[in-house]
């Protein structure tokens, strides 16, 4: 995201693990609470606190790497099925929409700011402004990233509920070998062929999305 452990990076380390994480993972435990599934509150999970979501090998591999994850809700599948053919779908499209909920919050403030200001923001009003600059984008690629139909993120369990019984249960048996998929598409690819497909596939709507919410 930005280069050296500068001011900048520790605000946005600080704002994925105390608010983007938890908040996505609550997402995913409350909607699969409202489809009747029990197991987010049994684990736990029915929380905003960020330490019921916080897994410390992705807390520290965002520090390190700059690619990190909180730990997955448990939900059962079966139980949400039994309530609605697509409460797993819903379930999964709650984490990416709750980031894009807490970036359009953060423009909305970021309006006001700068309403309010009329033009002459302060030292302390731009650092504000600066924040939530990065709260925005970082939702905002929260958000995408968490989309991109490949397991275990979001968008594998939201295209198989759209697609046609045989190509779901062909993305069924592509699915254990998505962590792999998924590594290597973040990393083996840009390393040996030197091509960002993830930032090709993110970068456009994000910067679109971006431009709408800040203006």
């Amino acid at each position: 995201m930005l280069s050296g452990f500068d001011l900048s990076w520790i605000i946005t380390y600080v704002i994925l693990l105390l608010f983007a994480f938890p908040v996505h993972e609550f997402a995913h435990a409350a909607v699969a609470t409202y489809f009747g599934d029990e197991t987010p509150r049994m684990a736990g999970r029915l929380t905003l606190n960020p330490l019921a979501h916080l897994d410390l090998m992705g807390s520290l591999m965002l520090l390190i790497a700059r690619f990190g994850w909180a730990k997955p809700v448990p939900v059962n599948p079966y139980t949400l099925r039994r309530r609605s053919p697509s409460a797993l779908m819903w379930v999964s499209l709650a984490g990416p929409m709750s980031n894009f909920l807490l970036a359009v919050i953060a423009s909305i403030l970021l309006r006001l700011l700068t309403a309010l200001a009329g033009g002459g923001l302060t030292a302390s009003l731009l650092y504000i402004e600066n924040i939530l600059f990065i709260f925005i984008q970082i939702n905002l690629v929260l958000m995408l990233f968490n989309l991109i139909p490949i397991a275990p993120l979001d968008g594998e369990k939201i295209l198989s509920y759209f697609l046609p019984p045989a190509w779901a249960d062909a993305l069924d048996r592509i699915q254990p070998y998505g962590p792999i998929i998924l590594l290597s598409v973040l990393f083996l690819i840009p390393s040996l062929l030197h091509i960002d497909l993830i930032g090709m596939l993110i970068r456009p709507p994000l910067q679109a999305l971006f431009s709408l919410l800040v203006g």
